[in-house]
C-alpha cells in the first residue's frame, strides 16, 4: 500500500489480501470481537503515551501506528463484508457533523480557553 492510497483502494486492497492470503474472512461478529480486543491494544498504548500509567517493560516497543493499522484492518473487513462504501459514508458523516456542530463548537466556549 503506498502513502496515498484512498479509501476504496484500501478497501479493495484489503479484500484481496482476506481473499488470498486469509482465505476468506472471519463472521462479522468474530471480526466485531476483532476490533474491540484491536482498540484495546491501541487504547493501552494511548493511556500510557499520553495518560497517567506507565510501560510495563516489555510495552515500550509497543507501536501507536500499527495499533492504528490494525483497527483500521479490522473496521475495513466490517465494512467490506456489509457492502459499506467507507469513503462515502466518510463523506456523509462529515457533512453531518459540519450541519449539527457548526454553531456549537464554535460557541463553546470551553475550546476557546
Amino acid at each position: 500500500m503506498s502513502n496515498n492510497i484512498t479509501i476504496q483502494q484500501a478497501q479493495q486492497q484489503v479484500d484481496q489480501w482476506i481473499n488470498t492470503v486469509g482465505v476468506k474472512y472471519f463472521s462479522e461478529l468474530t471480526n466485531l470481537g476483532i476490533l474491540m480486543e484491536e482498540v484495546g491494544e491501541l487504547s493501552r498504548i494511548m493511556v500510557r503515551k499520553y495518560g497517567d500509567q506507565s510501560f510495563k517493560n516489555n510495552e515500550e516497543s509497543l507501536q501507536l501506528a500499527d495499533e492504528m493499522a490494525d483497527v483500521l484492518f479490522v473496521l475495513i473487513c466490517l465494512a467490506n463484508q456489509t457492502g459499506i462504501d467507507l469513503a462515502t459514508a466518510l463523506e456523509q458523516n462529515i457533512q453531518k457533523k459540519t450541519n449539527r456542530d457548526q454553531a456549537r463548537h464554535q460557541n463553546n466556549e470551553k475550546l476557546h480557553r
